[in-house]
Protein backbone atom coordinates (compact mmCIF):
# COMPACT_ATOMS: atom_id res chain seq x y z
CA UNK A 1 0.00 0.00 0.00
CA UNK A 2 1.54 3.26 -1.00
CA UNK A 3 0.73 6.98 -0.34
CA UNK A 4 -1.90 8.45 -2.74
CA UNK A 5 -0.24 11.69 -1.86
CA UNK A 6 3.29 12.35 -2.78
CA UNK A 7 2.49 14.29 -5.64
CA UNK A 8 1.54 17.43 -3.05
CA UNK A 9 5.02 17.09 -1.11
CA UNK A 10 7.45 18.54 -0.93
CA UNK A 11 5.67 21.84 -0.51
CA UNK A 12 8.40 24.96 -0.19
CA UNK A 13 8.15 27.21 3.32
CA UNK A 14 5.87 30.05 0.87
CA UNK A 15 3.25 27.06 -0.61
CA UNK A 16 3.44 25.84 3.00
CA UNK A 17 1.87 29.12 4.55
CA UNK A 18 -0.68 29.29 1.72
CA UNK A 19 -1.88 25.77 1.83
CA UNK A 20 -2.38 26.05 5.65
CA UNK A 21 -3.94 29.34 5.39
CA UNK A 22 -6.85 27.88 3.15
CA UNK A 23 -7.11 24.87 4.93
CA UNK A 24 -7.67 26.23 8.24
CA UNK A 25 -9.42 29.47 7.35
CA UNK A 26 -10.96 28.90 3.51
CA UNK A 27 -12.41 29.54 1.21
CA UNK A 28 -10.34 32.64 0.71
CA UNK A 29 -9.96 35.31 -2.37
CA UNK A 30 -6.95 35.69 -3.53
CA UNK A 31 -6.55 39.56 -2.13
CA UNK A 32 -7.58 38.19 1.24
CA UNK A 33 -4.98 35.65 1.06
CA UNK A 34 -2.76 37.81 0.06
CA UNK A 35 -3.44 40.18 2.80
CA UNK A 36 -2.92 37.71 5.45
CA UNK A 37 0.21 36.37 4.22
CA UNK A 38 1.62 40.19 3.67
CA UNK A 39 2.27 38.91 -0.54
CA UNK A 40 2.25 40.91 -3.36
CA UNK A 41 0.10 39.56 -6.60
CA UNK A 42 2.42 38.22 -8.05
CA UNK A 43 4.26 36.10 -5.22
CA UNK A 44 0.63 34.73 -4.63
CA UNK A 45 0.28 34.05 -8.04
CA UNK A 46 3.69 32.18 -8.69
CA UNK A 47 2.87 30.33 -5.27
CA UNK A 48 -0.84 29.31 -5.85
CA UNK A 49 -0.10 27.64 -9.19
CA UNK A 50 1.91 24.62 -8.49
CA UNK A 51 -1.23 23.88 -5.12
CA UNK A 52 -3.95 24.20 -7.99
CA UNK A 53 -2.10 22.27 -10.36
CA UNK A 54 -1.47 19.61 -7.84
CA UNK A 55 -4.92 18.99 -6.69
CA UNK A 56 -4.43 20.44 -3.42
CA UNK A 57 -6.16 23.81 -4.16
CA UNK A 58 -9.13 24.81 -6.86
CA UNK A 59 -10.93 27.65 -7.58
CA UNK A 60 -14.34 27.59 -6.12
CA UNK A 61 -17.12 30.15 -7.29
CA UNK A 62 -17.92 33.09 -5.23
CA UNK A 63 -20.27 32.70 -2.28
CA UNK A 64 -23.17 34.68 -3.61
CA UNK A 65 -21.95 35.23 -6.92
CA UNK A 66 -23.64 33.81 -10.02
CA UNK A 67 -21.73 30.91 -11.82
CA UNK A 68 -21.57 31.91 -15.24
CA UNK A 69 -19.11 33.73 -16.82
CA UNK A 70 -16.83 33.48 -13.56
CA UNK A 71 -14.36 30.46 -14.69
CA UNK A 72 -10.68 31.20 -14.86
CA UNK A 73 -11.55 35.13 -13.21
CA UNK A 74 -8.64 35.92 -10.63
CA UNK A 75 -11.62 36.61 -8.26
CA UNK A 76 -12.27 33.32 -7.54
CA UNK A 77 -11.87 31.92 -3.88
CA UNK A 78 -9.19 29.51 -3.00
CA UNK A 79 -10.30 26.61 -1.25
CA UNK A 80 -9.29 22.15 -0.56
CA UNK A 81 -11.14 19.93 -1.69
CA UNK A 82 -12.33 18.30 1.50
CA UNK A 83 -12.86 15.11 0.19
CA UNK A 84 -9.92 14.81 -2.19
CA UNK A 85 -8.35 12.75 0.72
CA UNK A 86 -9.18 10.53 3.62
CA UNK A 87 -7.32 10.34 7.26
CA UNK A 88 -7.46 7.81 9.60
CA UNK A 89 -7.15 8.69 13.53
CA UNK A 90 -6.49 6.24 16.36
CA UNK A 91 -7.01 6.68 20.28
CA UNK A 92 -5.73 3.99 21.81
CA UNK A 93 -6.73 3.47 25.59
CA UNK A 94 -6.18 0.84 27.93
CA UNK A 95 -9.04 -1.66 26.65
CA UNK A 96 -10.16 -0.23 22.84
CA UNK A 97 -9.00 1.39 19.89
CA UNK A 98 -11.22 3.90 18.75
CA UNK A 99 -10.49 4.71 15.06
CA UNK A 100 -11.84 7.22 12.63
CA UNK A 101 -11.44 8.59 8.92
CA UNK A 102 -11.87 12.15 8.25
CA UNK A 103 -11.79 14.47 5.15
CA UNK A 104 -9.08 16.73 4.20
CA UNK A 105 -10.88 19.40 7.02
CA UNK A 106 -11.07 17.31 9.78
CA UNK A 107 -14.54 16.03 9.49
CA UNK A 108 -15.30 12.88 10.78
CA UNK A 109 -16.95 10.49 7.50
CA UNK A 110 -16.43 7.25 9.27
CA UNK A 111 -15.92 5.24 13.33
CA UNK A 112 -14.44 2.03 13.89
CA UNK A 113 -13.61 0.66 17.31
CA UNK A 114 -12.29 -2.37 18.48
CA UNK A 115 -11.30 -3.82 22.05
CA UNK A 116 -7.89 -3.82 22.71
CA UNK A 117 -7.39 -7.99 24.17
CA UNK A 118 -3.38 -7.18 24.79
CA UNK A 119 -1.00 -4.60 25.00
CA UNK A 120 2.10 -6.29 23.35
CA UNK A 121 3.06 -3.71 20.86
CA UNK A 122 3.21 -5.86 17.70
CA UNK A 123 -0.38 -7.25 18.22
CA UNK A 124 -1.08 -3.61 18.94
CA UNK A 125 0.25 -2.93 15.81
CA UNK A 126 -1.57 -5.59 13.75
CA UNK A 127 -4.95 -4.18 15.09
CA UNK A 128 -3.98 -1.22 13.95
CA UNK A 129 -3.22 -2.68 10.78
CA UNK A 130 -6.23 -4.91 10.25
CA UNK A 131 -8.39 -1.80 11.43
CA UNK A 132 -6.83 0.22 8.61
CA UNK A 133 -7.06 -2.87 6.27
CA UNK A 134 -10.57 -2.65 6.57
CA UNK A 135 -11.43 0.60 6.26
CA UNK A 136 -9.56 1.18 3.03
CA UNK A 137 -12.07 -1.10 1.11
CA UNK A 138 -14.41 1.99 1.93
CA UNK A 139 -11.58 4.46 1.43
CA UNK A 140 -8.99 4.08 -0.69
CA UNK A 141 -7.85 7.30 -0.69
CA UNK A 142 -6.26 7.45 2.86
CA UNK A 143 -3.24 9.51 3.12
CA UNK A 144 -1.93 8.40 6.28
CA UNK A 145 -2.77 7.51 9.70
CA UNK A 146 -2.21 9.49 13.15
CA UNK A 147 -1.94 8.00 16.42
CA UNK A 148 -2.60 9.63 19.75
CA UNK A 149 -1.58 7.49 22.75
CA UNK A 150 -1.63 8.29 26.83
CA UNK A 151 1.89 9.12 27.56
CA UNK A 152 5.25 10.71 26.72
CA UNK A 153 5.83 10.50 23.12
CA UNK A 154 8.97 11.38 21.76
CA UNK A 155 9.76 12.54 18.04
CA UNK A 156 5.79 11.53 16.80
CA UNK A 157 7.16 8.34 16.50
CA UNK A 158 7.96 6.51 19.77
CA UNK A 159 6.14 6.14 23.30
CA UNK A 160 8.68 6.47 25.36
CA UNK A 161 6.41 6.22 28.10
CA UNK A 162 2.73 5.17 28.53
CA UNK A 163 1.42 4.22 32.39
CA UNK A 164 -1.74 2.85 30.67
CA UNK A 165 -0.47 0.67 28.35
CA UNK A 166 2.59 -0.10 30.50
CA UNK A 167 5.24 1.14 27.62
CA UNK A 168 8.74 2.32 27.17
CA UNK A 169 10.40 2.93 23.87
CA UNK A 170 8.04 1.42 21.84
CA UNK A 171 8.46 2.51 18.03
CA UNK A 172 4.64 2.85 17.18
CA UNK A 173 4.99 4.76 14.02
CA UNK A 174 7.42 2.21 12.75
CA UNK A 175 5.24 -0.88 13.22
CA UNK A 176 2.20 0.18 11.84
CA UNK A 177 4.00 1.81 8.86
CA UNK A 178 6.07 -1.68 8.04
CA UNK A 179 2.58 -3.57 8.05
CA UNK A 180 0.27 -0.49 6.15
CA UNK A 181 2.76 1.11 3.71
CA UNK A 182 1.23 4.51 4.87
CA UNK A 183 3.17 7.12 6.65
CA UNK A 184 2.05 7.30 10.54
CA UNK A 185 2.73 10.37 13.34
CA UNK A 186 2.02 9.37 16.63
CA UNK A 187 1.53 11.95 19.81
CA UNK A 188 0.70 12.30 23.17
CA UNK A 189 -3.33 11.94 22.60
CA UNK A 190 -3.84 15.65 24.69
CA UNK A 191 -1.15 17.10 22.26
CA UNK A 192 -3.19 15.67 19.40
CA UNK A 193 -6.29 17.11 20.55
CA UNK A 194 -5.22 20.61 21.09
CA UNK A 195 -3.59 20.35 17.36
CA UNK A 196 -7.11 19.22 16.56
CA UNK A 197 -9.12 22.62 17.66
CA UNK A 198 -6.44 25.04 16.94
CA UNK A 199 -6.67 24.55 13.28
CA UNK A 200 -10.52 23.12 13.59
CA UNK A 201 -11.96 24.04 15.78
CA UNK A 202 -12.74 26.05 18.97
CA UNK A 203 -9.20 27.41 19.37
CA UNK A 204 -9.10 28.35 15.40
CA UNK A 205 -8.28 31.99 14.39
CA UNK A 206 -7.09 32.67 18.38
CA UNK A 207 -3.28 33.15 19.63
CA UNK A 208 -3.91 32.37 23.10
CA UNK A 209 -5.69 29.38 23.67
CA UNK A 210 -5.78 26.90 26.42
CA UNK A 211 -7.36 23.14 26.50
CA UNK A 212 -8.05 21.52 29.61
CA UNK A 213 -8.86 17.64 29.96
CA UNK A 214 -10.29 16.24 32.72
CA UNK A 215 -11.26 12.51 32.62
CA UNK A 216 -8.97 9.33 33.48
CA UNK A 217 -6.62 11.90 33.95
CA UNK A 218 -5.90 15.75 33.75
CA UNK A 219 -4.72 17.21 30.32
CA UNK A 220 -3.22 20.44 29.42
CA UNK A 221 -2.63 21.81 26.67
CA UNK A 222 -1.48 25.48 26.28
CA UNK A 223 -1.63 27.91 22.21
CA UNK A 224 0.29 31.10 21.87
CA UNK A 225 0.91 32.96 18.92
CA UNK A 226 -1.50 30.49 17.10
CA UNK A 227 0.56 27.35 17.92
CA UNK A 228 0.89 25.01 20.65
CA UNK A 229 3.83 25.21 23.02
CA UNK A 230 5.29 21.60 23.14
CA UNK A 231 6.82 20.88 26.51
CA UNK A 232 9.45 17.75 27.82
CA UNK A 233 7.33 16.98 30.50
CA UNK A 234 4.24 16.61 28.56
CA UNK A 235 1.72 13.64 30.08
CA UNK A 236 4.14 12.89 32.59
CA UNK A 237 1.40 13.20 35.17
CA UNK A 238 0.38 17.17 34.71
CA UNK A 239 -1.97 17.59 37.78
CA UNK A 240 -0.61 15.52 40.42
CA UNK A 241 1.56 18.22 41.93
CA UNK A 242 -0.66 20.95 41.10
CA UNK A 243 -1.89 21.49 44.40
CA UNK A 244 -5.20 23.19 44.48
CA UNK A 245 -6.09 22.57 48.16
CA UNK A 246 -3.63 21.73 50.57
CA UNK A 247 -6.11 20.03 52.81
CA UNK A 248 -7.97 17.93 50.27
CA UNK A 249 -8.15 14.13 49.68
CA UNK A 250 -5.44 12.01 49.37
CA UNK A 251 -6.00 9.40 47.11
CA UNK A 252 -3.90 6.62 45.24
CA UNK A 253 -3.63 8.63 42.19
CA UNK A 254 -2.29 12.00 43.51
CA UNK A 255 -0.64 14.10 45.94
CA UNK A 256 -3.24 15.69 48.38
CA UNK A 257 -5.24 17.81 47.28
CA UNK A 258 -4.01 17.99 43.67
CA UNK A 259 -5.81 18.75 40.56
CA UNK A 260 -5.83 14.52 39.87
CA UNK A 261 -6.91 14.08 43.47
CA UNK A 262 -9.61 16.03 43.41
CA UNK A 263 -10.87 15.91 40.02
CA UNK A 264 -10.30 12.70 38.21
CA UNK A 265 -12.63 10.02 37.42
CA UNK A 266 -10.91 7.49 39.43
CA UNK A 267 -10.13 9.95 42.37
CA UNK A 268 -13.70 10.76 42.58
CA UNK A 269 -14.68 7.14 42.47
CA UNK A 270 -12.08 6.18 44.70
CA UNK A 271 -13.72 8.88 47.37
CA UNK A 272 -17.29 7.59 47.11
CA UNK A 273 -16.03 3.78 47.63
CA UNK A 274 -13.90 4.23 50.76
CA UNK A 275 -16.49 6.06 52.38
CA UNK A 276 -19.53 3.69 51.51
CA UNK A 277 -17.38 0.16 50.63
CA UNK A 278 -19.67 0.43 47.54
CA UNK A 279 -18.42 0.65 43.76
CA UNK A 280 -20.45 3.15 41.43
CA UNK A 281 -19.34 4.24 37.99
CA UNK A 282 -18.77 8.13 37.75
CA UNK A 283 -22.48 8.76 36.36
CA UNK A 284 -23.91 7.35 39.37
CA UNK A 285 -21.73 9.79 41.37
CA UNK A 286 -23.37 12.49 39.21
CA UNK A 287 -26.88 11.23 39.74
CA UNK A 288 -26.23 10.80 43.59
CA UNK A 289 -24.83 14.57 43.79
CA UNK A 290 -27.34 16.19 41.94
CA UNK A 291 -30.30 13.98 43.90
CA UNK A 292 -28.39 15.67 47.00
CA UNK A 293 -27.02 12.63 48.35
CA UNK A 294 -24.61 14.09 51.12
CA UNK A 295 -21.47 12.23 50.42
CA UNK A 296 -22.01 12.48 46.63
CA UNK A 297 -22.73 16.32 46.96
CA UNK A 298 -19.79 16.96 49.25
CA UNK A 299 -16.82 14.76 46.57
CA UNK A 300 -18.21 16.70 43.55
CA UNK A 301 -19.20 19.63 45.22
CA UNK A 302 -15.10 20.15 46.47
CA UNK A 303 -14.24 18.68 42.59
CA UNK A 304 -16.12 21.52 41.56
CA UNK A 305 -14.12 24.44 43.37
CA UNK A 306 -11.17 22.61 42.80
CA UNK A 307 -12.08 22.87 38.97
CA UNK A 308 -13.16 26.55 39.23
CA UNK A 309 -9.80 27.37 41.19
CA UNK A 310 -7.80 25.10 37.79
CA UNK A 311 -9.43 27.60 35.43
CA UNK A 312 -8.99 30.90 37.40
CA UNK A 313 -5.20 29.82 37.59
CA UNK A 314 -4.77 29.01 33.93
CA UNK A 315 -6.57 32.34 33.32
CA UNK A 316 -4.64 34.70 35.75
CA UNK A 317 -1.44 33.36 34.48
CA UNK A 318 -1.48 32.17 30.82
CA UNK A 319 -4.14 34.90 30.18
CA UNK A 320 -5.96 32.73 26.97
CA UNK A 321 -8.62 34.22 24.89
CA UNK A 322 -10.67 30.96 25.55
CA UNK A 323 -10.32 27.78 27.20
CA UNK A 324 -11.53 25.26 26.08
CA UNK A 325 -12.58 22.54 28.73
CA UNK A 326 -13.14 18.78 27.11
CA UNK A 327 -12.63 15.50 28.16
CA UNK A 328 -14.91 12.24 29.29
CA UNK A 329 -15.08 14.00 32.89
CA UNK A 330 -17.49 17.40 31.95
CA UNK A 331 -20.62 15.74 33.29
CA UNK A 332 -19.27 17.70 36.15
CA UNK A 333 -20.57 20.92 35.00
CA UNK A 334 -24.16 20.06 33.94
CA UNK A 335 -24.20 19.31 38.02
CA UNK A 336 -22.09 21.90 39.45
CA UNK A 337 -21.36 24.28 36.70
CA UNK A 338 -22.87 27.04 39.07
CA UNK A 339 -20.20 26.06 41.81
CA UNK A 340 -17.89 26.08 38.95
CA UNK A 341 -17.81 29.56 38.01
CA UNK A 342 -18.23 30.49 41.20
CA UNK A 343 -15.03 29.87 42.28
CA UNK A 344 -13.55 31.23 39.26
CA UNK A 345 -15.14 34.51 39.65
CA UNK A 346 -13.59 34.54 43.30
CA UNK A 347 -10.12 33.86 42.39
CA UNK A 348 -10.35 36.35 39.35
CA UNK A 349 -9.59 40.49 39.40
CA UNK A 350 -12.90 41.85 40.03
CA UNK A 351 -12.55 43.96 37.01
CA UNK A 352 -11.15 41.00 35.05
CA UNK A 353 -12.46 40.28 31.87
CA UNK A 354 -14.86 37.19 31.98
CA UNK A 355 -13.53 34.07 31.20
CA UNK A 356 -14.41 32.50 27.92
CA UNK A 357 -14.91 28.97 29.19
CA UNK A 358 -15.99 26.39 26.25
CA UNK A 359 -17.27 23.00 27.72
CA UNK A 360 -17.13 20.41 24.52
CA UNK A 361 -18.61 16.90 25.26
CA UNK A 362 -16.90 14.35 23.64
CA UNK A 363 -15.95 11.12 24.05
CA UNK A 364 -13.16 9.11 22.16
CA UNK A 365 -13.89 9.72 18.77
CA UNK A 366 -13.06 13.32 19.10
CA UNK A 367 -9.62 12.00 20.31
CA UNK A 368 -9.20 10.05 17.39
CA UNK A 369 -9.87 13.12 15.32
CA UNK A 370 -6.87 14.33 16.59
CA UNK A 371 -4.66 11.78 15.84
CA UNK A 372 -6.19 12.20 12.32
CA UNK A 373 -5.41 16.61 12.22
CA UNK A 374 -1.47 14.85 12.84
CA UNK A 375 -1.59 13.39 9.99
CA UNK A 376 -3.60 15.97 8.36
CA UNK A 377 -0.13 18.10 9.02
CA UNK A 378 2.13 16.06 8.71
CA UNK A 379 0.42 16.06 4.81
CA UNK A 380 0.36 19.55 4.32
CA UNK A 381 3.15 20.73 5.90
CA UNK A 382 5.63 18.08 4.56
CA UNK A 383 7.04 17.33 8.50
CA UNK A 384 6.87 15.53 11.33
CA UNK A 385 6.70 18.62 13.14
CA UNK A 386 3.05 20.72 13.91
Amino acid sequence: MTTVAASWLPLSPGERSVAIEVLVHGPLSRSELARRLNLSAGSLTRLTKPLIESGLLVEVPEAGAPAEGRQGRPSQPLDVVAESRSFLGFKVTEDMVYGVVTTLRSEIVARLDRPLATHDPEQVADLLAEMTSELTEEFPSLAGIGIGVGGLVQDRAVVGESPFLLWRDVPLADLVQQRTGLPVVVENDVAALVEAETWFGAGRGLDRFVVLTIGAGIGYGLVLGGKRVPCAEEDRGFGRHWILNPYGPLTPFGERGSAVSLLTIPSIRYQIQAATGREVTYEEVLALAAAGEPMASRVVDEAARALGTLVAQISNFAMPQKILLAGEGVGLMDVAGNTVGETLRAHRHPLAAPVDLEVKVSDFHDWARGAAVLAIQVLVLGTAEG
